[in-house]
């Protein structure tokens, strides 16, 4: 089994799981403290911070309404190399339970990005969800990159198989 070097940024920064033997993907949790200080995004593009705070039940957590965007802290630095890059989904429950996807439908942490990584919670529900310390917001996976070199040529690509058009054209 191969290993990836893992740094947590604080001791209670909670590493990320399988959810089961065959799982494809690790499951990435939100590593929040009180008084830390999260990046929101509006509906509007509009950027402020919130702090963490304790929920009614005594949790770390801050709210994120319908239509905002949230950087989440996974208080962790992934040690990839450079022939390796971490991808990032979202959780297919939570998308379609709560309404609670990915920003940028994937992120991507390059081979070279040594900085916390963040997970980039986007509520499209119409209600407000709760982000809660230890919640599990993502799934990622490590992906071995393959470099190409670009090449110009000057005729246009010729038909390769029955295919014509895309955007539905194959059926449904």
């Amino acid at each position: 089994m191969n290993k990836l070097k893992i740094y947590k940024m604080f001791e209670e920064a909670h590493l990320p799981v399988y959810g089961s033997d065959w799982a494809a993907c690790f499951d990435l949790k939100a590593s929040i403290r009180i008084k830390d200080i999260i990046t929101v995004y509006t509906s509007n593009n509009n950027m402020f911070k919130l702090t963490a705070t304790p929920n009614k039940e005594g949790k770390v957590a801050f709210s994120l309404k319908a239509g905002y965007r949230a950087l989440v802290p996974t208080g962790l630095i992934f040690d990839l190399d450079e022939t390796q890059s971490l991808r990032v989904h979202p959780r297919s429950g939570l998308s379609i339970k709560e309404g609670i996807i990915l920003a940028n439908c994937e992120g991507v942490v390059d081979g070279d990005y040594v900085h916390q990584s963040y997970i980039t919670a986007f509520n499209v529900s119409n209600k407000v969800y709760e982000i809660v310390d230890g919640a599990r917001l993502a799934q990622a996976e490590i992906v071995e990159n393959n470099p190409v070199e670009f090449e110009v040529v000057t005729e246009q690509p010729r038909d390769k198989t029955n295919r014509k058009g895309g955007f539905g054209s194959t059926g449904k």
